[in-house]
């Protein structure tokens, strides 16, 4: 299906959840990675997210104290996908969900657990991962309670991929569905 051009590299991305919201978006821009006329793709091997708690002092003061920030009891929710969702959490079953994990805070009993949606997603080898097609990663991240006064939520995600060439028919497949999951 795929052949690699290059070895396994790290992508990153932060996203901040500011006081008083309980939500953040960014975007990871693929494009000089993802090339239409060499049917050169992105295979994602693995995906990590990794939430910080921190002041809003520029630069923030990172500690993973999320408690605080959160306000209490609180469900964490990112997702990776390659279609915009337009800031919205996306059903598990969409074919645009490149990556998705939860994060739940009990306050209260001290306890921080991963919900029903586990990660790090990891897609394995070169034949197992996740091609993508698109030109942009994008992430959405939300919290079930609004950020503290002061304070802010920040969840980096990172993405092990490297660049492959995908056969004619592999491509094709592959920019069809993703066309598709756009309706």
């Amino acid at each position: 299906m795929a052949r690699s051009k290059t070895g396994s590299f790290w992508l990153t991305e932060s996203i901040t959840i500011p006081a008083g919201s309980d939500s953040g978006t960014g975007d990871l821009d693929l494009g000089a990675y993802v090339d239409v006329g060499d049917q050169q793709a992105l295979a994602v091997e693995a995906v990590d997210f990794i939430w910080q708690a921190g002041d809003n002092s520029t630069p923030p003061v990172l500690n993973s104290a999320l408690g605080g920030p959160a306000g209490g009891n609180t469900a964490f929710d990112t997702q990776l996908t390659d279609l915009n969702p337009g800031g919205v959490i996306v059903q598990a079953d969409d074919n645009s969900l490149v990556a998705s994990g939860s994060v739940n805070i009990d306050d209260t009993n001290n306890v921080l657990s991963f919900g029903p949606d586990l990660y790090p997603d990891s897609f394995g080898k070169l034949d197992e991962s996740r091609m993508v097609v698109n030109d942009t990663l994008h992430i959405v991240t939300t919290a079930s309670n609004n950020v503290a006064a002061n304070t802010i939520l920040v969840c980096t995600v990172r993405v092990k991929a490297r660049i492959v060439k995908l056969g004619t028919k592999d491509w094709m497949a592959i920019a069809i569905q993703s066309t598709a999951s756009d309706n």
